[in-house]
């Protein structure tokens, strides 16, 4: 489930319209509600957006009822990735890939508290996800029993 088709469901606009009508705060005040939603709705791989990790609120859903994957990948990657893509509201700026640049620099270390962390890198989709699922289920028993799951 991707949170931002969530967001804009939810919102009936998209994420661009949202942050330009209301602002990133509003945004985000929306993203925490929908991904607290989505938790309490079962299981299911929970696709967010780069900042909703960075709020703790929402780290504590996940660690309570989820495992968090960090796909981590550089800068060169990201710029490829998100060049594909006009709607990426935080890069609308003078300097994509400087702004990109300070997002990770403040990011990564919160993204570093994920449960689970991959590399992210030019391979496919099906590679990357074969390695999610190897590292949960090598991962798994621990982290339940940290955090008493039964």
């Amino acid at each position: 489930v991707d949170a931002d088709k969530e967001i804009e469901k939810a919102a009936g606009m998209s994420v661009q319209d949202i942050f330009e009508q209301f602002g990133e705060e509003a945004f985000r005040s929306g993203e925490k509600k929908v991904i607290k939603r989505l938790m309490n709705e079962g299981q299911k791989i929970l696709a967010t957006g780069g900042g909703a990790f960075m709020n703790e609120e929402i780290r504590a859903d996940i660690a309570e009822g989820g495992v968090s994957v960090w796909l981590n990948a550089d800068l060169d990657i990201l710029m490829k990735r998100v060049q594909r893509r006009a709607d990426r509201p935080l890069l609308k700026t003078e300097d994509p890939e400087a702004t990109m640049r300070a997002l990770l620099e403040e990011r990564n270390p919160i993204y570093a508290l994920s449960d689970v962390q991959i590399e992210s890198r030019t391979v496919s989709r099906d590679v990357i996800a074969g390695e999610v699922v190897d590292l949960l289920a090598e991962n798994l028993p621990d982290i339940a029993k940290e955090r008493d799951w039964g």
